[in-house]
């Protein structure tokens, strides 16, 4: 990849990160938006807008330098562990999404399951659709280490909001980082040319 072709990524991810929460902080965040209406206040509503298009920026950053980190350790992973590297993505996205719904429950107080559970499902779901696609765009061995990435990866990036108190900003992170990597994810091999065996 050429150095046009890395800032055309490195912008584009940028700007979606930044227009996506902006957009899910109006569903999430609407009591901050609602008190800047009561009386109507421009300043706050700019620094409003300001701050959570700065934030998306944040979390774009966060999913390019874990796409860059998980281009090179797929690169280490398949050197050190050769034909295991593949059991071994499996055994890592198992353990991640256990401890998606486990951990998470164990330290929620007086709280069922369920909600963590559902979560966990559906995020495994829009991850192998991720997978499934890149997949098909170019190798079938792709999906394993696609899917490595959505969901090891992702759920990394995503550390700092689930240890945040609240469920607004565990949602206001973890949908600009999935679309980010998503996106990444599929443009890496139209950018390259290439139908690459894994991501």
């Amino acid at each position: 990849m050429n150095s046009r072709k890395w800032v055309r990524l490195f912008l584009t991810t940028l700007l979606i990160g930044g227009v996506i929460t902006l957009v899910t902080s109006f569903i999430f965040k609407f009591d901050s938006y609602a008190e800047v209406f009561q009386p109507f206040q421009l300043f706050e509503l700019v620094g409003l807008l300001l701050f959570f298009s700065g934030l998306g920026f944040i979390f774009s950053i966060i999913s390019q330098m874990g796409f860059f980190a998980y281009l090179t350790l797929n690169q280490f992973g398949k050197g050190i562990f050769r034909s295991f590297w593949f059991p071994v993505q499996l055994f890592l996205i198992a353990f991640t999404l256990f401890d998606l719904v486990y951990f998470r429950y164990a330290a929620a107080e007086d709280s069922s399951v369920w909600p963590f559970l559902w979560t966990a499902l559906v995020f495994l779901i829009l991850c192998a659709i991720v997978s499934y696609v890149k997949a098909k765009e170019t190798n079938m061995k792709a999906f394993i280490p696609a899917m490595f990435f959505m969901v090891v990866v992702t759920t990394i990036e995503w550390v700092p909001a689930l240890r945040a108190q609240g469920s607004d900003y565990v949602w206001l992170m973890i949908i600009p980082l999935f679309i980010c990597n998503a996106y990444q994810l599929i443009l890496l091999h139209r950018l390259t040319n290439t139908n690459e065996k894994s991501v």
